[in-house]
């Protein structure tokens, strides 16, 4: 059997970055842990048909007056129109099981979007990480992934998970890097991993979402591979990888 060439994966600390890691044959792993791609791989765990991502909020009240089911907010608040947010306890079975839905955030949906030129996008979470790098060593495709951050800025836990996804597709030797971010997030996780919700005290974000009271989804959101569910883009919506 021939051995499979190494890929490389890298890391993109901003979505105001991404033009310097564009690369079209390249999987994207969208990374947007408080809340929103763990909030996706969530809805398809609990049998969510698919996901509509959304830009912008004009569009997504437009979805909501064809009828469809909106979950949308801004800055953690649920917007008036939209039926819930984007906690990962907002996509329960009896709500999402079988139904699309449209899905607009302030940070990880507008990622999943700007990626969407890439030859696969993926929905990553502590939550399915273990089954998404097992995908991404089977594809033998460079990997690029993209932290949604917080408006363009620097996110401590988007980041610490791209060091977790790294450190797994490095340690399966099919991978390499030579991107200073990649080996950044790696060390990151490798600071945080033995105490996780610990670290991600120091998150900005972590602390946004407990003014507002939101704050209950750190243990779900900080639970590695609680779930083999893997989030893809298909045209305009997120499928499950089975269906892709």
């Amino acid at each position: 059997m021939q051995k499979q060439a190494i890929k490389n994966i890298e890391v993109c600390f901003s979505p105001a970055l991404y033009d310097y890691y564009r690369n079209d044959n390249a999987i994207v792993v969208v990374s947007d842990i408080l809340r929103a791609t763990t909030a996706i791989c969530a809805a398809f765990d609990n049998g969510v048909r698919n996901l509509i991502p959304v830009g912008g909020i004009d569009e997504a009240r437009e979805w909501k007056g064809k009828g469809y089911l909106v979950a949308a907010e801004r800055d953690g608040i649920v917007l008036d129109f939209a039926d819930f947010g984007n906690s990962p306890f907002n996509f329960r079975p009896d709500r999402v099981r079988g139904k699309t839905i449209v899905y607009s955030t302030t940070n990880g949906t507008q990622a999943i979007m700007m990626a969407s030129g890439a030859k696969h996008v993926a929905a990553g979470a502590f939550v399915n990480l273990s089954a998404l790098a097992g995908w991404l060593r089977e594809t033998g495709c460079d990997v690029v992934v993209l932290c949604a951050g917080w408006k363009n800025r620097f996110s401590l836990e988007d980041s610490v998970f791209a060091g977790a996804l790294a450190d797994k597709l490095i340690g399966s030797g099919n991978f390499a890097t030579m991107c200073d971010a990649a080996v950044a997030a790696r060390e990151l996780w490798l600071t945080a991993r033995s105490d996780l919700v610990g670290y991600i005290e120091k998150a900005a974000h972590r602390h946004r979402l407990k003014k507002l009271g939101l704050d209950d989804v750190l243990g779900y959101c900080f639970t590695p591979d609680s779930t083999n569910v893997i989030p893809v883009l298909k045209g305009n919506m997120l499928v499950s990888l089975t269906d892709y």
